[in-house]
């Protein structure tokens, strides 16, 4: 199938469903956990966003790290970090407290992401690269499909913060297969004695056309994305007035669809191109955004989201193959560091866009204005973005 698939399967693939699985948990929850404080949308917003920031916070740092701690102990780190301020969240008596420790829990998922990202590029070639990161983006999704139906069951039998328990039990036995089977790298002592260390702003303008133009589409492909996590369940609940059991089974309907095309995203990326896959992906998404303010009841919300989660699910790896295709190899981590940061800072724009229009205006509103978000990701990508797979002549 692939090179190093054995070796990736346990110590990659499985840990990741694990992760995913358990922040899957958590998607229709926490956005009503924030609501039951009776804060502004612009508030709960904000909170919502702060496991983004604190990921954004810390790719960077998180990045120029993995030049002088292994991949592993990095990973463990994320995982540990992200454990324990979920959980802390289980005694969280009012709103401010949340709100720091998603920070805590977003810097510890910098560790986690950036250290499995660069371990992904260390063990992939370029013409296997697009099917191998999209079957990890596929098996996050494969979390956040049986996720959001649990944690919405678990919150309505248990208790609204029962799924943050959960959450920080699956990071322990996550702990545990990193522990067991992911390899350590080359040590990154030998790195330093080799190599100076590129300075941050000697790779921002060797790269800053990139960073202008592909960082800039996915800046606002991460908008969408992120931003779509907040609307469906906000939507569902304080405009159709579904209950928290219904939310969470529309969300995972989109994402059973999600899901399942991770790897016709990889096949096309890895036969056609990188780009084949990402302007479509993105195209749909912003039509079913825009399709939200109509969906008027259950089936029609469970309709946008299937048809999200179908874009979604194209672009499955996507921003992380274009990436690692486009990352130097001598600044690898201070790259990668930087471009999702990038991301980041999208996926963090996404749930305070929600946030902002909605009090200005309304939900609905909302919806719209990320499916403007979404078209324009995909014309940048479509027009401003060079296609990263060269073909091969053999």
């Amino acid at each position: 199938m692939f090179n190093n698939f054995r070796l990736l399967a346990f110590s990659v693939f499985v840990p990741t469903l694990l992760v995913s699985f358990s922040k899957g948990l958590l998607l229709p929850v926490l956005p009503v956990f924030v609501s039951s404080f009776e804060v502004s949308y612009g508030l709960v917003g904000l909170v919502l966003s702060m496991e983004a920031v604190g990921t954004l916070v810390g790719d960077i740092p998180a990045g120029s790290l993995l030049r002088y701690i292994d991949k592993k102990w990095v990973m463990l780190l994320g995982l540990v970090i992200m454990g324990v301020a979920t959980l802390v969240l289980v005694w969280a008596t009012n709103i401010w407290l949340v709100l720091v420790f998603r920070f805590i829990s977003g810097l510890g998922n910098a560790l986690n992401i950036m250290s499995l990202n660069a371990y992904l590029a260390d063990y992939t070639r370029k013409h296997e690269r697009g099917r191998v990161i999209a079957m990890f983006g596929g098996i996050n999704r494969m979390g956040q499909f049986i996720g959001p139906a649990l944690g919405g069951l678990l919150a309505s039998r248990l208790g609204l913060v029962s799924p943050f328990a959960f959450f920080a039990g699956f990071c322990l036995f996550t702990a545990i297969s990193t522990l067991l089977f992911v390899r350590l790298t080359p040590s990154a002592e030998g790195v330093k004695k080799t190599q100076a260390h590129p300075h941050l702003l000697k790779v921002l303008a060797e790269h800053k056309g990139i960073f202008m133009s592909a960082g800039l589409g996915m800046l606002f492909a991460q908008m969408i994305r992120e931003g779509r996590k907040v609307i469906i369940p906000l939507f569902g609940a304080d405009v159709l007035g579904l209950d928290i059991a219904a939310v969470g089974l529309i969300m995972s309907i989109g994402a059973a669809i999600d899901m399942s095309l991770f790897y016709p995203a990889g096949f096309v990326m890895d036969r056609w191109g990188r780009k084949f896959a990402i302007v479509p992906s993105f195209l749909l998404q912003a039509v079913g955004m825009a399709l939200v303010p109509l969906s008027g009841g259950f089936l029609g919300l469970t309709l946008c989201s299937a048809l999200m989660g179908l874009g979604n699910g194209m672009s499955s790896g996507t921003m992380m193959t274009l990436g690692t295709d486009l990352a130097p190899r001598d600044s690898l981590g201070e790259f990668l560091g930087v471009w999702r940061f990038i991301g980041d800072a999208g996926g963090t724009g996404g749930p305070l866009a929600v946030g902002a229009v909605a009090t200005l205006l309304s939900l609905g509103a909302s919806a719209l204005v990320l499916g403007l978000i979404g078209t324009f990701s995909a014309l940048v990508f479509a027009y401003l973005v060079p296609e990263t797979l060269k073909r091969r002549t053999a």
